[in-house]
């Protein structure tokens, strides 16, 4: 494992986490060895007073100018799909219909101030626009070069098999990246997770199975540390989390963290980190004590015995 492996989530930078504090997370994270930056045209709409999104990439793409020669070294990661159509009102969000896919790409790019995005989601589904469309749209995108690579995000497996199977029939480019939610705990099966509005957003063992049998399909892990639960006593679980697995699980947790020297949430990190699949956590921070804290998550070696005892606690 390596500090290259973890992604760095810029959802609230621009808004809830300030110019200067944004900027000297992202030069701290790539000094670290830090590569890749995930992002959103829709971020974060929700914290701004526009009620639209666009901060987060407005404010990557003054940083990249800021730092000459740094777009090299980093991997650039945004979505499209959820941007609400009126400001302010996620009731109503603009999709993945092509028009609006080929017009939301120029402006990422525009805000970002690059030439190509090197990876591209599809947010969420949407079930409006054929799915055949959805994979011609994105695929014109890396085939006109605004875009190096493609992403899918919140959809169930056979939908990302269905759109891989079209892609390959009319030899475009496939989704070769995942994103989704999950953690060392997770809720109780048909509750709904406060703040996790995606029907298809958690990782479930058939997404394992998928994965582990598509070598070429990456797996991104949003929220992994659900908020800071595991850490911070002023954030308890959700109450879908409040089941005996999640309590056996703790337990392990806490024994090999206290065995590492380390704090429950870095060593779920290295968990995600060290799997079969891999996972590739996705941290969100807004201090450099968050921040160096999960990059040390990134050294933490779990031994064959703790890994053992924390896959095998249900």
């Amino acid at each position: 494992m390596a500090v290259s492996d973890l992604v760095l989530g810029c959802m609230y930078f621009g808004t809830k986490t300030d110019e200067r504090t944004s900027m000297a997370l992202l030069d701290r994270f790539v000094e670290a060895g830090g590569t890749t930056l995930d992002t959103a045209d829709c971020y974060a709409f929700w914290a701004s007073e526009t009620g639209a999104g666009g901060q987060s990439e407005a404010l990557l793409g003054e940083w990249l100018r800021r730092n000459p020669g740094v777009r090299d070294e980093v991997v650039l990661a945004t979505k499209v799909g959820p941007e609400p159509v009126v400001p302010g009102d996620p009731s109503r969000v603009v999709g993945l219909a092509p028009d609006v896919v080929r017009r939301s790409i120029v402006a990422s790019r525009e805000r970002l101030g690059v030439d190509v995005v090197d990876l591209y989601w599809a947010h969420l589904e949407d079930r409006s626009v054929p799915l055949e469309d959805v994979v011609a749209t994105f695929g014109e995108l890396v085939a006109d070069g605004q875009v190096a690579r493609l992403g899918i995000s919140n959809h169930p497996t056979w939908r990302v098999e269905r759109a891989n199977a079209l892609a390959a029939a009319a030899g475009t480019e496939p989704f070769t990246a995942l994103q989704l939610t999950t953690s060392y705990v997770r809720p109780r099966p048909d509750t709904e997770v406060p703040g996790k509005d995606h029907r298809f957003g958690f990782v479930t063992d058939e997404t394992v199975d998928h994965v582990t049998e598509n070598p070429g399909l990456d797996l991104w892990i949003y929220s992994p540390l659900v908020q800071g639960s595991y850490d911070r006593a002023d954030r308890p679980f959700p109450e879908p989390y409040d089941h005996p697995g999640t309590t056996r699980r703790l337990a392990v947790l806490h024994e090999v963290a206290g065995e590492l020297g380390a704090r429950p949430g870095q060593v779920v990190l290295a968990w995600l980190l060290g799997g079969r699949p891999a996972m590739r956590p996705i941290v969100g921070v807004s201090s450099p004590e968050q921040l160096d804290e999960a990059l040390a998550a990134a050294a933490l070696e779990l031994d064959p015995d703790q890994r053992a005892r924390l896959d095998a606690a249900r």
